[in-house]
């Protein structure tokens, strides 16, 4: 059971860097279409888009080793 849970917490994080990714670069497509180079708004959408989603990945990343190091002290106090 706690296997199936790390699959999908990973798959939930993978989707949330690719919702990321999209969600910015149709933002900036649009937005580049608005201000006239799509091209480009679109560029920097995905660029803010990876970094945001990155940012995201990297600090749910750092909870989850924050949270398994506690979990290790707790045992190794109860020893």
């Amino acid at each position: 059971m706690k296997k199936r849970a790390r699959w999908t917490s990973l798959a939930g994080q993978g989707f949330e860097l690719t919702a990321a990714v999209v969600g910015f670069g149709a933002v900036g497509f649009w937005v580049g279409g608005y201000l006239g180079n799509a091209r480009i708004g679109l560029l920097i959408g995905a660029i803010l888009g990876i970094l945001g989603g990155l940012y995201n990945l990297i600090r749910s990343y750092l909870r989850a080793l924050n949270r398994q190091s506690q979990v290790e002290q707790r045992e190794s106090g109860e020893r």
